[in-house]
Parts: C-alpha cells; sequence; structure tokens
C-alpha cells in the first residue's frame, strides 16, 4: 500500500514528506493504522548524527494506533485491536526473557539498530524500489506501519489513543526507571537532573512510589513550572550552587535516589554528586554515541554508590504497559497534561523546532 511518511535523508537536514511503499505484514508482522506518535528527543539524535542509524530512515519510536492486519501465525493480536506500539520488543525465550529483563531481549538487538525486520529486510520501499529504514524497528513517524507481533502492546479501547502514545517511551521510560530500576519506596528523597519527557515520568513515578522530597533540576525556567504538576515539591534552576542546595533539602547528605534523564555527561556526574553516601545513580537519558562520563572510582567505592543503568525503565511491556494505561483511567497517571502541542505530519520539522526551545512536555503528531 502507499503511505504518507516523513523520512530523514542525511544527517543535519528536515525531515521530508514522501508517499512511500509499505510491504504487507509477513508471518509474525502487525499492520498498524498511527493514531498518534510522540515527538522524542531520541529521534533528533538521528537528526544530528549522534546516533547512528542506516539512512534513508523513517524515525518515530513513541506511537499507537489501531491494528488493521496481521501476518501468518500472529494468534495474540487481531485487527480492531488498539495497541501501544514497543521498541523493545521481547522474543520470550532468550536468556535475557528467561531471566526476567524482556527489555534487554538479544533477539531484537541486532535488526532494530539495523533498521529491519527479523529476516534482515525492510517494510518500506521509496518510488524506485530502494529500501528505507525503520528506525527502533517501529518507524512510526507515517500513516501506517509494519512491525513485529511482538511490538504490539494491546490496551484498552477506552483509553485515547494521543495520551497512550506517550507510554511507548517518555512515560515507560521515567516511571519505569523509579519503579523497577530505582526501586522507589515510600519516604525516600529523589531529585530528578533533566525535565523533560523522561524526567517528567521519572517525578510523577517517583510520587506514585510515595517519596516524600522529590526535587527538579532544570536550567528552563518553564520546565519549573511543569515539574511542580508532575509531583515535584521542590524545584531548582540549576547553578553553581545546585547540589549544595540539594543537600540542604535532604538532611545535608544528598538524595537516596538521583536520576540523570538527559544524556549529557557533565549531568551524569552531576548526579553521581547529588547521591548521598550509599545512594542510587540511575542513568535514564539516552546519551550520544561515543561520549564518556568521568565518575570517580574512589567515590563510587568509598561512598557505596551504585550507578545503574536504566533501559527501558526496565519495564516488561506486556506487563507494564496496560498497568501504566490503568493507572492513567484510574487519575493516578498523568498523560493529558503531557500532550503539551499538536501537529499535522507535515509539520513534524516545526515540531522538532519547538522541542529543541524546551517549552514543551511533549508534541505529538496525530494523524
Amino acid at each position: 500500500m502507499q503511505i504518507q511518511a516523513a523520512v530523514l535523508y542525511t544527517p543535519n537536514t528536515p525531515f521530508i514528506l514522501e508517499t512511500l511503499t509499505l510491504d504487507d505484514p509477513r508471518a509474525g508482522e502487525v499492520r498498524v493504522k498511527i493514531a498518534a506518535c510522540g515527538v522524542c528527543h531520541s529521534d533528533y539524535h538521528l537528526v544530528t548524527g549522534t546516533t547512528r542509524h542506516p539512512l534513508p530512515v523513517v524515525c518515530g519510536h513513541e506511537g499507537a494506533g489501531v491494528v488493521e492486519a496481521v501476518g501468518e501465525g500472529v494468534t495474540r493480536i487481531q485487527p480492531g485491536d488498539h495497541v501501544i506500539l514497543n521498541w523493545a520488543p521481547a522474543c520470550g525465550d532468550c536468556w535475557y526473557c528467561r531471566h526476567d529483563k524482556p527489555n534487554l531481549c538479544a533477539t531484537f538487538t541486532d535488526p532494530i539498530w539495523a533498521g529491519v525486520m527479523l529476516d534482515g529486510t525492510t517494510r518500506l520501499h521509496l518510488p524506485n524500489g530502494d529500501p528505507v529504514y525503520a528506525y527502533c524497528g517501529l518507524a512510526s513517524f507515517a500513516d501506517h506501519v509494519v512491525v513485529p507481533e511482538q511490538s504490539c502492546i494491546p490496551i484498552r479501547r477506552d483509553v485515547p489513543l494521543t495520551a497512550a502514545s506517550l507510554v511507548g517511551c517518555a512515560v515507560a521510560t521515567g516511571v519505569g526507571a523509579a519503579f523497577y530500576t530505582a526501586n522507589v519506596r515510600p519516604g525516600d528523597s529523589v531529585v530528578v537532573i533533566g525535565c523533560g519527557g523522561v524526567g517528567l515520568n521519572v517525578l510523577q513515578g517517583a510520587a506514585i512510589c510515595g517519596a516524600s522530597t522529590i526535587i527538579a533540576v532544570d536550567t528552563n525556567p518553564a520546565k519549573m513550572r511543569i515539574a511542580d504538576e508532575f509531583g515535584a515539591t521542590h524545584a531548582l534552576l540549576s547553578n553553581d550552587n545546585t547540589i549544595a542546595e540539594i543537600r540542604a533539602l535532604t538532611g545535608g547528605r544528598g538524595a537516596d535516589h538521583a536520576f540523570e534523564a538527559v544524556g549529557l555527561p557533565k549531568l551524569q556526574e552531576m548526579a553521581l554528586a547529588a547521591a548521598r553516601p550509599g545512594g542510587n545513580v540511575i542513568l535514564a537519558g539516552l546519551s550520544p554515541m561515543g561520549s564518556a562520563t568521568n565518575l570517580p572510582g574512589s567515590i563510587i567505592t568509598r561512598e557505596e554508590k551504585s550507578v545503574k543503568g536504566s533501559y527501558y525503565g526496565s519495564v516488561d511491556s506486556q506487563r507494564d504497559f496496560p498497568l501504566l494505561v490503568d493507572l492513567y483511567a484510574a487519575g493516578k497517571l498523568k498523560l493529558d497534561e503531557l500532550v503539551t502541542q499538536e501537529y499535522r505530519l507535515e509539520e513534524i520539522n516545526e515540531a522538532f523546532e519547538t522541542m529543541m526551545t524546551g517549552s514543551v512536555a511533549r508534541g505529538v503528531i496525530v494523524f
């Protein structure tokens, strides 16, 4: 079928709206009509070239829609299902899946980073037949996608798909980091450095967990106002005194859990300083490929600080996406408030320009 998609041909150029050919789903695959797709900084890493990926590519990895067709052997998904797309699908049978780490599934890692399906081929093509690659195996900056069955997580139908689309990345990554990577407990103290889409969801995840002191740190005053709405008890504009301010708010010790939600080495180092002795440092932001962070071993050892990576919030998408949607339906998880602005697909470049100003929680492309 013919679809409309936003294509990135080379780094540091705009997305171009193109008519592409989308192949029918093959065995184990599903075609989804996209309803909404979030605009995420991870996609922008391809634009800047800090994330290397085969080109041309259709980005977009935070989406939701309605299943239109399924390939041979697909039994868990049916046409008409409302689904959230999952950019870290799990085979259920590899070593990581069988050891309760489906977010690290080995089966899908290589094809996803190669922008292809499990058989090594693409489902997207230019008019001349040349392949177009899919970012994160999804390519949801398009009105239709074909994805592996495992990338589709069915959800209840009474939840708006615009809100549900954000669960597939920012919400799962941020809330999951608080729930599962850090295991925040009632009464804990938390600092979140960077209050973009992921950071805001770490804040509300920590609030749901019952953290008593939740400190938001950012350089943008607008983010401070948004952070209050998502559970921050204190909001600090980052400056030379920020670490001292964090310690003053946490009994002079530092936070039980310090989250870095941007992916910048200097902020990761700041998170180490913000954590108390014996505390956790959670790196939830996606760093540019090839970047390096100075986390002194002498401090980590002498102060018994634990440094953990958080990939996709350590979630099990089959279990946690429906859970997060249920929390939203019960009024305990904010999704509508994350959607600052809606765009049409042809406005995608404007959406990224606005995202880079830091004035929005999340922009969403609505089809």
